[in-house]
Order: structure tokens, then sequence, then C-alpha cells
């Protein structure tokens, strides 16, 4: 049987900040900017969290493909931003999308990688055959304490994708998961920001994680980065995921479709997704994508992805995401810290 997406969805919010603007308040722009190689980043409206992008990437997903949203049986939202710490994200997504109460439905956190925890967890269902179709959404409101390294690149957005074996846009051929315990960044419970321990990040942590999955998939599928079209990597900011890539023996080409993150930033756990929304907004039929997450903590998820001939049935079903990219309003950081909620009383 087939399995993999059947449908997706992005939403990004049309509010930026450009990093200089930030560096402007804190430090020296142009350095952080190049840098990171991020440029600006995406930030909430006043009335928008990690459900109504949620609940906005799912519509999408459904309008897509035009799917009966009754199909549904499992709703997993990954996010290390739930707005409640006990009252799950998925049930309100489902309320507002579902026609129907039944489905199961749990939120996962794992950092940046929760997103493609929540995909892996609805291929089973649908491969097991409980389910006819999943929803699988990453999104997040990241946060970065002011002047923090973090706050130049913690933005915002959502993804969702549909999991099925009927009428397959994008087949899932493998998934192959590398989980350390790795102590890179975290939050307290009440803590209003994370903590992050700098010099882990890269080799002990993104690195050794990514390869350590892209590698372990490639053997498995018994294929070589040559074999793909497309490659799509966490981003948490511009640098990384060029990197890896060259470590792995993936051209700059191959990335260069997924990469968004110069433009809206580290979404956390919609940043992956909403890479690999945007290959599959310009992917053919017969081409092959290869995705790898990662989750401070730590851990990485990759897929080996097939683009079927549905594919061009479903493309301009609803906006892509360069669509959204285009829809910026820029806010200085007076608005900025208003709409991260940075001024507290």
């Amino acid at each position: 049987m087939v399995s993999g997406i059947v449908s997706y969805g992005v939403y990004i919010p049309r509010f930026r900040i450009r990093l200089d603007e930030i560096a402007r308040v804190w430090g020296d722009g142009e350095e952080i900017s190049e840098g990171l190689q991020v440029f600006e980043k995406s930030v909430p409206d006043l009335d928008e969290d990690t459900v109504t992008f949620a609940v906005e990437a799912a519509r999408n997903a459904l309008q897509r493909a035009r799917i009966d949203p009754k199909r549904i049986g499992a709703i997993y939202a990954g996010s290390e931003s739930h707005p409640y710490a006990v009252k799950p994200t998925a049930t309100i997504v489902g309320q507002a999308v579902c026609t129907s109460s039944s489905f199961t439905a749990a939120d996962f956190e794992f950092a940046c990688k929760a997103g493609t925890a929540a995909l892996q967890a609805c291929l089973g269902l649908v491969s097991s055959n409980l389910i006819d179709l999943g929803l699988a959404i990453g999104a997040d409101v990241s946060q970065g304490a002011p002047g923090d390294m973090l706050e130049y690149t913690a933005a915002a957005g959502g993804a969702a994708y549909l999991i099925g074996s009927k009428d397959v846009a994008a087949e899932i051929e493998g998934t192959y998961s590398f989980t350390t315990d790795t102590p890179d960044f975290w939050r307290r419970e009440g803590m209003a920001y994370p903590e992050h321990g700098g010099r882990f990040t890269g080799e002990p942590a993104y690195f050794k994680h990514v390869t350590g999955a892209a590698r372990g998939l490639l053997e498995r599928m018994g294929s070589a980065p040559e074999d793909y079209d497309y490659a799509v990597f966490h981003q948490p900011n511009g640098k990384f995921p060029v990197r890896v890539a060259k470590m792995l023996g993936f051209s700059k080409k191959q990335i260069e479709p997924g990469l968004i993150v110069p433009l809206i930033g580290n979404t956390y756990s919609a940043s992956c997704l909403i890479g690999l929304a945007a290959t599959l907004d310009i992917a053919q039929p017969g081409e092959r994508i290869f995705v790898t997450s990662f989750g401070s903590g730590a851990g990485s998820d990759a897929f080996s992805i097939s683009v079927k001939d549905k594919i061009d049935d479903i493309r301009c079903g609803a906006p892509s995401v360069r669509d959204y990219i285009g829809q910026a309003e820029y806010l200085d950081y007076a608005m900025y810290a208003k709409h991260k909620g940075k001024l507290r009383i």
C-alpha cells in the first residue's frame, strides 16, 4: 500500500521585522544578518498564536485537495509554544476544521521536530489501516529573550499535512530517526524564554543528529544524494542547512527551493515542513525529495518522498509558500515587542 501526503497547507503571518531593526536596538545588524544568513523574520499579529496558525494551515490543506474533513481520524499538533500547558491545541484545531468528533487527538512536543514526529505518527496509523486520513501539524510562535541571539531568528508560522493512502500526491517511501539526550536547548515550566547551551548547538546537536538520521535513511533506502532532485533540512539559520547539505553530499541547487529561512526566520516546528511545502509547490511528478528535521534535546527525523501525478491536481488549490512570503508588512522594534508580548506588566 502506498501511503504519503494527500495534501498540505501552510500559514505565515504577514508581519515582518528586519534583523537590522532588532540590531539597531541590541547590536550590529549587518554583521549579525550576514553571519546568520537571515535578513528578516515573520511576526504574529496581536490576535494570532500557535492555534490560529495550525487552524489556518489545516484549512488550507483541506481546501487544496477538496478533502471531506469527516475522513480525518487523527489530529496531532506539534509545537513548543502551545498556548496552554494543560489543554490540547489539537482539540481546538479539530473543533475548527472537522465536521464530526470521531477522531483521536494529541499534542506533540520535541522542540523544532514536533511536527515531523506528528507526521510519523499519522503515517503509522494510516499504514496500519487504523484511520483513513491523519492531520499532522507543526506550528510555533517561537520566543527569544530581548537581546539574546535567539531573538534574531525566532519566527512564527505553521504547516499542516494530510496523510493517507488514497489519492496520494507524494509517497513517503521511508523514514528514519536518530535521537540522543543532548541538552542544547530547554525551557522550564513558567519560564518566559528558553535557554540554550551555545557551544552544544552545532556539532553535538544539529549536525550530529541531522547527519545521523540522513545517513541512516540513505542506507536503509539504498539511495544516494544524487538520487534526489530536492533536499530540505531544518533551518535554524541560513548557514546550517547549507553546511549540512554539503557534508552529506547534497548540492546547493537541491536545497534552494526549500531554503526559506532568510526571508521568514526559524518557524521551529513548522520550519522543515514549510520548507517541504515550498518544494512541493514546484516539484514535478517523478521527482524525489529528501527531508530531515531537527529538534533540540535532541533528535532528527528523515524522510524519502516521491512526487506523484496527483500533485498537479492540488498544487494551485491553496496559497503557496511564496504567496505568503510576498505579503510582507514591516514593523519597528516597538510594535514588534508589542506583537510578541515582550512588554510585561
